[in-house]
């Protein structure tokens, strides 16, 4: 059986924050860059349910994964030049 494919947007639906282009780029930006040493799932700007939520997307290795691995990247994505 075939999982959904998911899309970016839908993550930040799922977290509870605008999920339209002009509002990720936004949270984003206010939040970048991340240090390499805190995993996303820790960082100080998410509340106890979205944390919860990166946590067992990672640890199921769930179809959100994918995208929460490329949101991680884009909060380091200043530090990678």
């Amino acid at each position: 059986m075939k999982q959904p494919q998911r899309h970016f947007h839908q993550l930040f639906e799922q977290l509870g924050l605008a999920n339209d282009a002009a509002g990720i780029n936004k949270f984003i930006l206010q939040h970048t860059p991340l240090s390499a040493e805190i995993r996303l799932a820790d960082a100080p700007f998410w509340n106890a349910a979205q944390s919860a939520f990166l946590h067992e997307a990672l640890l199921q290795d769930a179809d959100w994964a994918v995208l929460v691995d490329q949101l991680s990247l884009a909060f380091r994505a200043e530090q990678i030049a």
